[in-house]
């Protein structure tokens, strides 16, 4: 990716859904624990990237350390995010219930993850000399400068 030498915030002005989710690895030798559940997520991923209506924006992967990988993914509302995780027909609820039957509470394998539910305006983004990256990565990208100059300004700005 590209290197943006400047100062850049996210062109988004709407609610948004922010879940970090992630595994991690408790025991390296039990491959067959932890590779099917690392295996789930890019399937996930590839099947909310190609439908547009599903309200997924974009996931960005981060690694905590070799054990635990973390996705931040960005959702349009909550209801969108439920909608996929209840759906039967969809990968995240075989891969589910596949992880429970698997794994349950033996240890092997540790999920997370955590929800925010964030109104307009109650959040801001920054980015300097970064490739396009985070929420800006999928939604846009414009200069942090007039009232986008200052984190308190970006709360509040009209972005839309």
């Amino acid at each position: 990716m590209t290197i943006r030498n400047e100062r850049l915030t996210a062109d988004y002005g709407d609610d948004i859904v922010v879940i970090i989710i992630g595994m991690r690895i408790n025991h390296y030798l039990k491959i067959n624990k932890w590779l099917p559940v690392a295996k789930a997520m890019p399937r996930m991923l590839k099947e909310l990237s190609a439908d547009k209506a599903s309200g997924f924006i974009g996931a960005e992967m981060l690694r905590k350390n070799l054990r635990t990988p973390v996705l931040i993914q960005y959702w349009r509302d909550f209801e969108s995010l439920e909608k996929y995780a209840r759906a039967r027909d969809r990968e995240h609820w075989p891969a589910w219930l596949a992880f429970n039957k698997a794994i349950g509470t033996d240890g092997s394998v540790g999920i997370f993850h955590e929800t925010y539910s964030v109104k307009a305006h109650a959040y801001e983004t920054i980015y300097g000399n970064m490739p396009p990256f985070g929420l800006g990565r999928f939604t846009g990208l414009v200069p942090a400068t007039g009232n986008r100059n200052e984190a308190r300004s970006r709360m509040t700005a009209d972005k839309g």
